[in-house]
C-alpha cells in the first residue's frame, strides 16, 4: 500500500479504512463530549479531534509521506503537496452535538488538486459512499448513480448555509431564487452527505458558495463518478482550493440552475 505511485483503488481502500476509524470515535463519544465554539455558531467537539486523530493514524500508517489537510488543522499549503488527503472528521458537527443523526466522515485524496479517491461514511446508517477516479461510485459496494432530473421544477434540491449567515449571503440569495421554482428544498446540515445524496439519486442538486475543501472534496468526486455535473458555483471548473460548487444530476439541470444560484 505504500507504493510510490498508488492507484486510485489503493487510495480508496485507505479512504474507507480512515473514514471508518474516525466514525468509530464519533460513535464512542456520543453523549460524553464537550462542545466549544471555533467562531460564533461554529462548533467543535472532543469527538471532532478524536475522529481526526484516528483518521490521521490510518493515513500515516499507509502513506506517511503524504500531506493532510484537515478541518481541525487547516493548513491550506498542504494542498500543494504531491498527494494531499483532505479530511473532515465530522461533517455536521451541530447536528451531532444536538443528537440529530445526520453527520458523517469525509475523506478524499488529491494529486496536485486532482481528486483521485473519496469516501463519505454515515455511521448512523452504516452507509459508505465511495468513489475512485475512473471507477464509478458505490454505496456499500453496490454501484450507484444520479437521478435523471432535468428541470428545476421536478427537482429536490439542497442548500448549504455558512455558520455566520446574513442577508448578504450568496447562498441565502440563491435559496430565495431557487426555492419558489424547485419541487422542494432541504438543508440537512451536512454538505458531504448532501453531495453523497446527489450521487445516489436521493437529491437532484446541491450548491454551496461559502465552503471548505474538506467539506466538498469527497462528495464532488462521488457526484462526478456517479454521472453528475459539477462545477464551481460560478460555472467555472471546480477548484479544490476554493471548493465552492454547484452539483447537479444532469448537465441540463446544472445549466438551468446556474443562473439562479450565481
Amino acid at each position: 500500500m505504500n507504493a510510490a505511485i498508488p492507484s486510485p483503488a489503493d487510495l480508496l481502500v485507505v479512504c474507507e479504512l480512515a473514514a471508518r476509524a474516525g466514525a468509530e470515535q464519533l460513535l464512542a463519544w456520543r453523549g460524553r463530549f464537550q462542545t466549544r465554539e471555533k467562531a460564533p455558531r461554529d462548533l467543535v467537539t472532543d469527538a471532532d479531534f478524536a475522529s481526526e486523530q484516528a483518521v490521521r493514524r490510518v493515513i500515516a500508517e499507509h502513506f506517511p509521506d503524504h500531506g493532510i489537510l484537515g478541518e481541525e488543522a487547516p493548513v491550506m499549503g498542504q494542498l500543494d503537496r504531491h498527494y494531499c488527503w483532505v479530511v473532515d472528521p465530522l461533517d455536521g458537527t451541530i447536528n451531532y452535538a444536538h443528537g440529530l443523526p445526520c453527520y458523517g466522515v469525509s475523506i478524499a485524496v488529491a494529486r496536485r488538486g486532482e481528486l483521485l479517491a473519496g469516501v463519505v461514511y454515515d455511521p448512523e446508517r452504516d452507509e459508505c459512499f465511495a468513489a475512485a477516479a475512473g471507477r464509478g461510485s458505490t454505496l456499500n459496494r453496490q454501484p450507484m448513480g444520479v437521478s435523471a432530473a432535468a428541470t428545476v421544477e421536478e427537482s429536490l434540491v439542497a442548500v448549504s448555509f455558512p455558520p455566520r449567515l446574513d442577508d448578504q449571503s450568496l447562498d441565502l440569495k440563491a435559496f430565495m431564487r431557487v426555492g419558489p421554482v424547485c419541487q422542494a428544498m432541504r438543508r440537512t446540515g451536512s454538505a458531504a452527505l448532501n453531495l453523497a445524496y446527489v450521487a445516489c439519486g436521493r437529491l437532484d442538486a446541491h450548491w454551496a458558495h461559502e465552503i471548505h475543501p474538506w467539506d466538498a472534496a469527497a462528495g464532488v468526486l462521488l457526484v462526478r463518478e456517479a454521472g453528475g455535473a459539477v462545477t464551481a458555483a460560478d460555472g467555472q471548473p471546480f477548484d479544490l482550493a476554493r471548493a465552492d460548487y454547484l452539483a447537479a444530476s444532469t448537465p441540463t439541470l446544472h445549466q438551468r440552475l446556474l443562473p439562479l444560484i450565481h
